[in-house]
């Protein structure tokens, strides 16, 4: 029976939007740059999480959930995606702004790519003075204004923008176009899926003085051009996300609780657990109360066995399950 939580080795990928705060927000000492992505659990093919400590190390995830199957990430999860991993679990840090995307809904995606679409969630970490969020329309365009608009470099004028702060969430289904700003380190939650359409890019250029490939065409039926009066969440207590894909949560801990604070578990999922600031204990609860540190920068995926958990400690944890 699995009864102890998985820490994976983090795919740290260098682009050339990335910054370097990363590593030191893990506390991994690397010679690598631009460092604007750390892929915390993924089952992307060819970028699938390996465990790098404890008695399964070595293994893949994706070979762990064909050995456990449902005691790894539940019984639901496992009817409903098999030998697949649902969610990807990211750290982001744009030190430019990143490109304008958008992402297919599942029906799209699996008839153009044969792939789950992309509904995601942001959480901002740390932010700069005057750093941006862009997440919706603020204005009624229809398909054909979006591609002009694309054409003449007006697309930004129809995007919501947001002023940026730790703590700030954003809810990002498929078909939301949506861009983060330069100066932002956030948390990343989404589908397992790699599909992303490129709209706009700033007329930036790559290492070669060539401009970036863009989607537009393919964007343009994947877009909701719905415009909601309000695109950033406003949660009101630990629930900061919720749908059919995923539920993520946030525990603050002041380190005064003369009590462990219980983890909830609204769904038959593993448990990722991921520490944005400060450090925590992970009890469970089912097993004479055996606890496991989590720090800084770490993430950490409790097995659907895993049913009964609680934190204690000073910081700032998220919650996610499937």
């Amino acid at each position: 029976m699995l009864n102890q939580p998985l820490h994976f080795a983090p795919y740290l990928k260098s682009v050339i939007w990335g910054g370097e705060r990363i590593a030191p927000f893990k506390g991994i000492v690397t010679d690598q740059h631009q460092i604007g992505e750390s892929w915390e659990i993924s089952a992307v093919p060819g970028h699938v999480s390996v465990v790098d400590r404890g008695p399964l190390e070595g293994k893949s995830l994706t070979e762990l959930i064909d050995t456990y199957g449902a005691e790894l990430v539940g019984a639901d999860n496992y009817r409903r995606y098999g030998s697949a991993f649902p969610l990807l679990i990211k750290i982001i840090d744009a030190q430019a702004d990143l490109s304008v995307q958008v992402h297919p809904d599942d029906t799209l995606a699996q008839a153009r790519h044969n792939s789950p679409g992309k509904t995601e969630m942001w959480h901002v970490i740390d932010a700069d003075p005057s750093t941006k969020i862009y997440a919706g329309l603020n204005t009624a365009i229809t398909p054909d204004e979006y591609e002009r608009r694309v054409a003449d470099n007006t697309i930004m004028d129809v995007i919501a923008a947001y002023d940026s702060a730790p703590g700030a969430t954003f809810f990002l289904p498929a078909g939301r176009i949506h861009a983060i700003g330069g100066g932002n380190l956030l948390a990343e939650i989404q589908q397992t899926s790699d599909i992303t359409y490129r709209i706009y890019d700033y007329d930036r250029r790559d290492k070669d003085g060539n401009p970036r490939e863009l989607h537009t065409e393919q964007a343009k039926d994947a877009i909701d051009y719905t415009v909601y009066p309000d695109y950033e969440s406003h949660p009101e207590g630990s629930l900061l996300a919720e749908c059919q894909y995923f539920d993520v949560r946030r525990i603050t801990l002041d380190g005064s609780e003369p009590e462990a604070t219980p983890v909830e578990r609204p769904r038959d999922s593993f448990t990722i657990i991921m520490c944005l600031d400060g450090e925590a204990e992970i009890i469970d609860l089912d097993n004479e109360g055996a606890s496991f540190k989590i720090t800084r920068g770490e993430s950490l995926l409790f097995p659907a066995t895993m049913t009964h958990l609680a934190t204690r400690g000073k910081g700032t944890l998220l919650t996610v399950q499937s």
